[in-house]
Parts: structure tokens; C-alpha cells; sequence
């Protein structure tokens, strides 16, 4: 009796589905799909640090700093757009949403969709080393045009605010969680990399800013570096700042006033290298998502690198958080400033994918994850 090869039966699975009228590729399992890469270029070395948001007319447009002089943090950049009309197959070329209106740079977009509809766009502008600051531009007609900057940071400083870090609370209120680096004679000399954390306030949807109550002063632990905050509100209305260390793990602090004042730092169960992490709730579940560089040893990891790139799920707002999944695992890569957006039921991820060959802040990719694969059926 002859035999069957493995390969007839698969075509023969396959004319059974075709002859039911079943698309094949609709039974495989949902995985992780690339929607976009950015690719370095000697006329824009560094593409990096954006952030994705859905138009209202069903398009994505995502919203990132494009270089032109350099690939260091302070190299010129501008603000670029691009717009996909089918969920991420196709983009279109960039559109300058914001030229470069720094002495140095203008980077690290946050897009935020107001509860009154409205888009909020936030960057950051550099001049100095003493003189780093978030501007807020509003836009009605879904960044056909954006409106005049409005200053956020309204204090002087260097002020680190990472890309998708702009947050709504549910009564409104916005806060920018941010890391002022101190620089006593505004040059890179002084410039201190122990930030010290706080936040910045609106009540009237980012018209108008003040800051937190923090009693601003150098960090009280001279061995502990503080940096890239990120904010995010749990279910009993406390808001957790999260920010990256060089203690081999996340730290955080509490608000129980809206940021009004924050307790004092303290060590995570959130197992990291000194990269930032990205924590948001899921609409469609309530739990905490967080996308980060996991070194707890759940996965090979080379010791100081920024990968691999993982996702976990907290059910108990970030007391414990579900084993990770690796999205990114190349030992050479280099995976940070993620960027979170909620789509239908897709998360759609953007984030700096370099590695040893192009450098690893200039390469940027789009990632779309399935509802689906994050809840994968028992």
C-alpha cells in the first residue's frame, strides 16, 4: 500500500476547507504582526520615540520624531505623521506636523484624545542642557492643523518626559509625569542623571498647567537613579508612577491626591534593566498591560541589555503580574519607548527596534498584537 507523505495531507486539508468555503489563513492562530518599520537612512539617521492614535474615521496615524543631523538625543528632529486608511497594511509617506522649533530638538511625542473629542499632541523641546520642556498643541480637525504650544513643564529645568506618557484621568484631570534633571551651570558637565520625579497638572484640558507639591531638592539616595517616569491610574483611584532604575528593577510611588504629592520611591516586583516600561489598563478586561525589557530570568536575557521585549497581564493592578510573553528576543536588539494604543480588539505597539548594526535608538517599528493572542483561550 502506497504511502501518504505528509504534504498530501496537507493539500488535501487544504481542499477541504477550500471546497467548504473556509479560508484557511482565517483558522491560524493569532500572532503578533508587524505593521511598520522605519528604517535609518543617511538623510534621517534616527527614527524613533512615537506614539499611535486612531483618527475618527476608523484611520491610524502614528506620530514620531524623525532626525536629520545625527542620532544622539539632542541631534535636530522634527515631528512627523504618517496615516494608514486599512488598519495598518499600508502607510502613507510622512507629513511635518512640527518642524524643529528648538535650538535643538523637538522628540518624544505623547498623543492624547481628550474626553471632549478633541487631540491633544505633546513633545518635548529642547534648547540646552538646562532647558527641556513639554509643549501641548490642540488640534479639532484630527491634526489636519494643530493649534499654538502651550508650555506644560512650567518650571525651568531639563524635564525627561517619554513618549506616550500623557495621561487623562476619569474625572478629566491630565497629568505629565516627568524627570527633572538638574544642570547647575546648564551645561552637560553638571547635568545630573539622578532625575527627580514629578508631575505636572491640568483641570481645564492642557489650556492651562502648574506642578505637583513636590519639594523640589537632589534625590536624598546618592546611589539610586530615578528616571522616565510613567503614570497610570488604578481602580481604587490612586495614581502608580513607575519609573526605570539602575537597581535591576522598575520603582514606584503612589498619589492618593490626583498628584498632588507622591510617597516616597520604592523597589517593584517589575524585574528590568535601566529601560523604561510601559503600563496601561486594557479597555476590554480592565487589567494592567505592561510592555517591558523582562530580566527576571523567565527568559534568556544578555545581562544590561534592553531585550528581550516582553508582555505580562496584572489582574490586581500590578501586585502580581501573569508569567511574560516575548514579542522581541534577538539577543543584539535594543527594544524601548513603547508606545500603547487600544484598537477595536488590537493593541497596536510602536517602539524603538535598533540593534548593534543600525544603532539601537534608530530603527522604529509598528506591532499590532491580537486581543486574542494576549487572552488566548483555555
Amino acid at each position: 500500500m502506497a504511502r501518504t507523505s505528509p504534504m498530501d495531507l496537507f493539500l488535501a486539508g487544504v481542499l477541504v476547507m477550500a471546497t467548504a468555503g473556509i479560508d484557511a489563513s482565517a483558522t491560524e492562530a493569532p500572532t503578533p504582526r508587524a505593521l511598520l518599520v522605519i528604517e535609518p537612512s543617511k538623510q534621517h539617521p534616527r527614527n524613533s520615540e512615537g506614539d499611535v492614535v486612531e483618527l475618527k474615521d476608523g484611520r491610524l496615524m502614528l506620530v514620531y520624531t524623525r532626525f536629520t543631523s545625527g542620532g544622539a538625543d539632542n541631534s535636530k528632529a522634527d515631528l512627523c505623521a504618517r496615516v494608514s486608511a486599512d488598519g495598518g497594511k499600508t502607510w502613507s509617506g510622512d507629513r511635518i506636523l512640527v518642524p524643529n522649533e528648538g535650538a535643538e530638538n523637538v522628540m518624544s511625542v505623547s498623543v492624547v484624545r481628550l474626553k471632549s473629542g478633541e487631540l491633544l499632541l505633546c513633545y518635548l523641546r529642547k534648547n540646552s542642557w538646562n532647558d527641556c520642556n513639554l509643549y501641548v498643541r490642540r488640534s479639532t480637525d484630527e491634526f489636519a492643523t494643530v493649534g499654538d504650544a502651550v508650555r506644560a513643564t512650567v518650571a525651568d529645568g531639563y524635564h525627561v518626559v517619554n513618549n506616550d506618557r500623557v495621561v487623562q484621568l476619569e474625572d478629566g484631570r491630565l497629568v505629565v509625569p516627568a524627570a527633572l534633571h538638574p544642570a547647575p551651570d546648564g551645561t552637560r558637565k553638571t547635568w545630573s542623571h539622578r532625575g527627580v520625579p514629578r508631575a505636572f497638572l491640568s483641570d481645564d484640558d492642557g489650556k492651562t498647567w502648574r506642578g505637583d507639591k513636590t519639594v523640589v531638592s537632589p534625590p536624598p539616595y546618592q546611589d539610586l537613579v530615578l528616571q522616565e517616569p510613567g503614570v497610570v491610574q488604578l481602580r481604587d483611584g490612586r495614581l502608580w508612577m513607575y519609573m526605570r532604575t539602575t537597581h535591576g528593577c522598575q520603582y514606584g510611588c503612589y498619589s492618593t491626591d490626583r498628584g498632588e504629592n507622591w510617597s516616597q520611591p520604592k523597589p517593584t516586583n517589575i524585574k528590568s534593566p535601566c529601560s523604561p516600561a510601559t503600563i496601561k489598563r486594557v479597555p476590554w478586561t480592565g487589567d494592567l498591560l505592561i510592555v517591558f525589557n523582562d530580566h527576571s530570568g523567565a527568559h534568556p536575557f544578555p545581562k544590561g541589555r534592553r531585550t528581550p521585549l516582553c508582555v505580562a497581564i496584572s489582574k490586581d493592578d500590578g501586585k502580581t503580574w501573569s508569567k511574560s510573553r516575548v514579542i522581541e528576543a534577538d539577543p543584539d536588539g535594543h527594544y524601548c519607548y513603547i508606545s500603547m494604543t487600544f484598537v477595536g480588539d488590537r493593541v497596536i505597539l510602536s517602539y524603538c527596534a535598533g540593534d548593534k548594526k543600525v544603532g539601537g535608538l534608530n530603527r522604529l517599528k509598528v506591532l499590532a498584537l491580537p486581543g486574542k493572542w494576549l487572552y488566548p483561550e483555555p
